[in-house]
């Protein structure tokens, strides 16, 4: 047998799709008592419509709804439910879309609650909001995963207020076939403590005790990086990958995988091209600089060296082995990380649609990623890794058979 004809190569799972939330997920799942302040939607008296919660007012459409539309035509401009192509809230209409992207399964990250669910955190009535989350993750499971077995893999959100509420979410969702979930690239800008406290130890070491991934999606610590006030928003938009490669370097040097070995993390939308010269200059400084690092000094205006610092096994950390055992870089189209495929990792990269973002690929994903991975000259295993292969076994999924009906590019 050939090796064409040993991997199916036209078929993606995606490891990071969106759900634009129905109107009615919250309305209907909360007591009665809740149905006038739970998330609902509203219609202005111009037709135009917004969630509201609390103190939140958000426009429905937008960007974040761009599935179907040309380049020309995405509006960062609200817009109504009436006016969205049906796959962004519905998962039967989004089935019918994944068959045309040829898209066999699909990872979805939540809207309205924000990448790592931020909105419940900022909440004043905690007892509202602990209710809304579960709502949102029993949805998740009970109602869009179940749609049909084996397309959709379940993504969680925990109480980011509460660790230990966290962990008793994560064990209840566990327990109904959830393997990952939300967490943030950086908690400071939240207003919470950081991965270098401890607080958030117990979150982890359940994480590391059921084998359930990290999900760190790009924007989850509610930041937007620019490089002036003034500088120009394509400009301060193309650098979006800042985050990530803080988020990669704090845990890298942060001690945590010597406590808990088992912790897998997906950078989610934050590309790969940027991998291999973060991990060759962290492997500069690392060489360089941890002997004085250790002794804990001030240095000039940048402050002292923090008290962990010096706290940490610095010669328990390896640059390349910590990354190829712990992170898997997710991208949409990166044909320069590709290139250099043997520093990022066969097994350590996963590729994305990101329906309905103004950033999908869909519904020439599949084209366009082959054309790819052609370019980069790579095996039909390794494209079936990127392909398919990497996301099922870190997610611990097995999707069902591939639909008759699409279109086999």
């Amino acid at each position: 047998m050939s090796a064409d004809a040993m991997y199916d190569l036209n078929w993606i799972t995606s490891v990071d799709d969106h759900i634009i939330e129905p109107p009615d997920l919250w309305v209907t799942r909360v007591p009665a008592k809740y149905k006038d302040v739970a998330p609902r939607v509203i219609t202005e008296d111009d037709g135009s419509e917004h969630w509201v919660y609390e103190d939140v007012k958000n426009m429905t459409g937008g960007l974040g709804a761009s599935a179907g539309r040309k380049p020309e035509d995405i509006t960062a401009v609200g817009f109504p439910y009436s006016e969205m192509r049906p796959g962004c809230y519905d998962a039967r209409a989004r089935l019918e879309d994944m068959d045309k992207g040829n898209i066999l399964a699909s990872l979805n990250f939540p809207s309205l609650p924000r990448f790592c669910g931020q909105l419940f955190y900022e909440a004043k009535d905690k007892e509202l909001a602990l209710l809304c989350l579960k709502a949102y993750n029993d949805w998740m499971v009970d109602e869009w995963c179940a749609v049909e077995p084996g397309r959709f893999i379940p993504l969680a959100i925990i109480p980011l207020w509460d660790p230990l509420l966290a962990v008793e979410e994560l064990e209840r969702v566990y327990e109904k076939g959830v393997r990952s979930f939300c967490f943030s690239e950086n908690f400071e800008p939240l207003g919470l403590p950081t991965i270098h406290t401890g607080h958030w130890n117990p979150v982890l070491a359940s994480a590391n005790e059921m084998d359930m991934v990290l999900s760190i999606h790009i924007g989850s610590s509610s930041t937007f990086h620019r490089i002036s006030n003034d500088s120009p928003f394509m400009a301060n938009f193309s650098l979006g990958m800042i985050r990530p490669m803080g988020c990669l370097m704090d845990w890298i040097f942060s001690g945590l995988f010597q406590k808990f070995p088992n912790i897998k993390i997906a950078l989610s939308e934050g590309s790969i091209g940027w991998i291999p010269w973060v991990l060759e200059r962290a492997q500069q400084v690392y060489d360089t600089q941890r002997h004085w690092v250790k002794k804990g000094v001030t240095l000039g205006n940048v402050g002292p060296v923090q008290d962990y610092d010096m706290q940490i096994d610095t010669e328990l950390i390896d640059i390349y082995g910590d990354y190829r055992e712990h992170f898997y870089g997710c991208f949409i189209d990166d044909a320069t990380g590709l290139s250099m495929i043997d520093v990022v990792g066969e097994d350590n990269i996963m590729l994305e649609v990101d329906y309905p973002h103004s950033d999908t690929t869909w519904p020439n994903s599949l084209n366009l990623a082959r054309q790819r991975l052609d370019d980069a000259n790579l095996t039909p295993e390794i494209q079936y890794k990127i392909l398919r292969g990497n996301a099922e076994r870190l997610y611990q999924f097995t999707p069902s058979d591939p639909p008759k009906v699409a279109q086999v590019q």
